[in-house]
């Protein structure tokens, strides 16, 4: 028998996200959320704004990021490289 593997932040994030996410398509439709720790941290209009607000305050692989949509999306695992500007 396989030992139970501990949730991961994304495993707690996406629960909790799918547990609120009537009470976010009313506050924030169409928006990306940063989760941590089980908990909405900000709201923001793009998905750039919010990894960029989650590396800053949380550091890399301690959040998430959710796109608050009545639509369901499986992305699986992918990564994300973001062009920032020099200006």
């Amino acid at each position: 028998m396989l030992a139970e593997q501990p949730r991961t932040e994304v495993d707690r994030n996406y629960e909790e996200f799918r547990r609120i996410l009537p009470e976010l398509l009313h506050k924030h439709p169409g928006k990306y959320v940063v989760m941590h720790n089980g908990a909405v941290a900000e709201a923001f209009d793009t998905f750039g704004d919010a990894v960029r607000f989650g590396n800053g305050k949380f550091g890399t692989n301690n959040f998430s990021v959710q796109e608050v949509t009545a639509q369901g999306v499986s992305l699986g695992y992918h990564s994300h490289a973001l062009y920032q500007s020099a200006n």
